[in-house]
């Protein structure tokens, strides 16, 4: 109850971070929207703009509104939201969802790489219209490097700023666009939905035109993703403010559009086209400053999503930094430069925004389906009204299927570059979650109280030097009565490992994405101990601090002496040395796989071997760690024939 109350608590520096992180992306679309939609080519014509303004006014009611903004905020997993928020809230009810998941995680992923280029490009294009002949494409790089360079120092060095700049964005795009609406207040008559139907009905190919006008929504999913960092209550009253400003401004660019009838666009832009010639230097600045928020938004989400596919088993066990103890503030080094990679690549292959808008919008409205799909099954499995959840799986699989239909159009123009990169991130997903599922099917597990008397004749066999006084493994046995029997191999056969106490730890991540908590289980008192950690899927895995904490508390509960056995240091009561112990897998060669599996666990140790070790994942001390390989033999080689004959 309590969390619910802090996620609907509203106040003014709630709204103003709200503003500064949560509508980058939809906050700037007005930079290429109208554009996209009414052309550069053709001759304008006064329908087919009030048909494209009505359009864009009923789909950001409808899709960002309803959809997001009073439906799928309510479905917050304590307070956090986004894809796998949402699947974690689901993923019990239904395997198959798992589908969804990917599809939807990756193709946001991908519009993470496609939303900086067009954001930035759009902006500093606007100089040619005071410097014709300027360069574009260094600036943009420039300003793209810069972005991506700061994100080791977190975004609180850059977020203090965002607030005030994107509330004076906003108040820019609502009075540009009032100051222009005046000038025609017939303008207004867009919000008939009327104007949708003879849009889509009178005008040859209106339809295949929705893939722009789906840009205007682009970034509504960003409005779930980052809820943890802001709150519900903060997004929906601050929502209100941004829609009317973003409303205004579109309907101010329809007014202006509406005064060229009969001539083409060409290269204006009618965002620029609303300032003042005395205002268009500072306008074109605001406006960059704006797209570099609307970037930093989508990277922090990509950053959030990809630390929640590893506790999910979505993706490979990266380095995650928190550069500060703000909740949410979160640098994935890898990603980082992946995502800078591939904007560098779109900006170079593209060289324009209005190019860019090709691969713009496909990616994200599979995403969009897909938390319709989830959606759904959440309010499904939450008791929602029956012929209520129906009616909203109907609707928003055809809106959005239309979309995506529309989108498709552009698959040859550039769609497919969002379509490849992913395809390759949720070929990633695959792939990591079927090899996670084969090792974890085919590893054999035993019951260690079966070894509670060789463990205790081990620690007491002074014939074996001692290995350490405390041996800790880290263990994937979920059931606390049970231990890999690999780990029982290394300890009485590979190397007899001699201790005097030896610990298991396993780490359970939970589906709530703030839990802390551990359970300890007293296998054989002051010789054998088991240790489990329920960790949500935001808790960075810090084992080495977590166990000391542990060992403090049963210490102080006397229920284990941590006490030196040697004799001149326990004399002297120096606390005992602590060795960590990880199994480092690897693909053992007898094994006979079936064609898809090999190459499943090919890819997934090749990629394996790019990625953090086992130890640095856990946060375990490097100078106290053994890491020891051992095979994975997945499906042995059987029938071997082999024939002695005689010397």
């Amino acid at each position: 109850m309590e969390d619910k109350k802090h996620l609907d608590k509203v106040t003014a520096a709630g709204l103003l971070v709200a503003l500064g992180i949560i509508y980058g992306d939809i906050g700037t679309s007005p930079l290429y929207v109208l554009r996209a939609v009414v052309g550069t080519n053709q001759p304008i014509q006064e329908d087919i703009v009030r048909g494209a303004l009505s359009c864009i006014f009923w789909t950001i009611t409808l899709q960002t509104t309803v959809k997001y903004v009073v439906l799928v905020l309510r479905a917050d997993n304590r307070g956090e939201g986004g894809t796998f928020a949402l699947y974690a809230l689901v993923r019990r009810h239904a395997r198959w969802l798992t589908i969804p998941a990917i599809i939807g995680g990756s193709s946001l992923l991908a519009d993470s790489i496609i939303t900086p280029p067009i954001s930035v490009s759009s902006a500093i294009e606007g100089l040619r219209i005071l410097y014709p002949d300027i360069p574009t494409v260094p600036i943009v790089l420039g300003i793209l490097a810069f972005l991506f360079l700061i994100q080791t120092f977190g975004t609180s060095v850059v977020g203090t700023a965002f607030g005030p700049i994107m509330l004076l964005w906003f108040t820019m795009l609502g009075t540009l666009g009032v100051l222009q609406i005046t000038s025609d207040l017939s303008i207004l008559q867009a919000v008939n939905p009327l104007y949708v139907y003879h849009f889509l009905n009178d005008y040859p190919g209106a339809f295949w035109l929705l893939g722009a006008v789906f840009l205007s929504t682009t970034g509504a999913e960003a409005l779930y993703a980052d809820m943890g960092h802001t709150g519900r209550g903060n997004i929906r009253i601050s929502w209100m403010f941004v829609k009317a400003c973003l409303l205004l401004n579109y309907f101010g660019q329809g007014a202006y559009v509406e005064s060229l009838a009969g001539q083409q666009l060409g290269e204006r832009n009618p965002f620029y086209g609303l300032m003042p010639e005395w205002f268009l230097f500072a306008g074109i600045v605001i406006a960059t400053m704006a797209t570099v928020i609307a970037s930093q938004a989508m990277i922090t989400g990509a950053f959030t999503l990809i630390s929640e596919a590893i506790r999910l088993n979505f993706w490979p066990k990266v380095r995650l930094r928190y550069p500060t103890n703000k909740k949410g503030q979160l640098y994935v080094p890898s990603i980082n430069w992946l995502l800078f990679a591939g904007c560098v690549g779109v900006v170079l292959y593209f060289q324009d925004s209005s190019r860019m808008e090709a691969a713009y919008g496909l990616a994200i409205t599979l995403t969009m389906l897909m938390t319709t799909i989830l959606f759904s099954y959440y309010m499904y499995s939450h008791k929602f009204n029956a012929w209520f959840v129906m009616l909203f799986l109907i609707f928003y699989l055809i809106v959005e299927t239309s979309f995506l239909v529309a989108n498709l159009a552009k698959f040859t123009h550039g769609g497919w570059v969002s379509v490849l990169i992913a395809g390759v991130m949720a070929a990633i997903m695959i792939i990591w979650l079927s090899a996670n599922k084969i090792k974890l099917r085919l590893t054999e597990y035993v019951k260690i109280d079966q070894y509670i008397q060789p463990f205790k004749e081990l620690s007491r066999d002074i014939s074996i030097p001692k290995y350490a006084t405390h041996l800790v493994f880290m263990s994937n046995a979920a059931r606390a009565a049970e231990i890999e029997s690999k780990i029982i191999y290394s300890i009485f056969q590979k190397r007899p490992k001699r201790a005097d106490i030896y610990w298991f730890i396993h780490v359970d991540t939970t589906d709530d994405p703030y839990t802390m908590e551990y359970k300890v289980n007293t296998i054989a008192t002051d010789d054998v101990y088991k240790v489990t950690f329920r960790l949500g899927f935001r808790i960075e895995q810090r084992i080495n601090l977590f166990f000391r904490r542990v060992i403090e508390d049963m210490v102080k509960n006397k229920e284990v002496d941590i006490t030196s056995r040697y004799e001149s240091l326990s004399r002297q009561n120096v606390i005992g040395d602590f060795r960590f112990v990880v199994l480092e897998k690897f693909l053992s060669f007898e094994n006979d796989l079936p064609l898809r599996e090999r190459i499943v666990m090919d890819v997934y140790f090749f990629v394996k071997g790019f990625t953090t070790p086992e130890d640095r994942w856990f946060g375990l001390d490097s100078s106290a760690v053994k890491i020891e390989k051992v095979p994975l033999v997945i499906r042995p080689v059987e029938n071997v024939k082999l024939k002695r004959i005689d010397t």
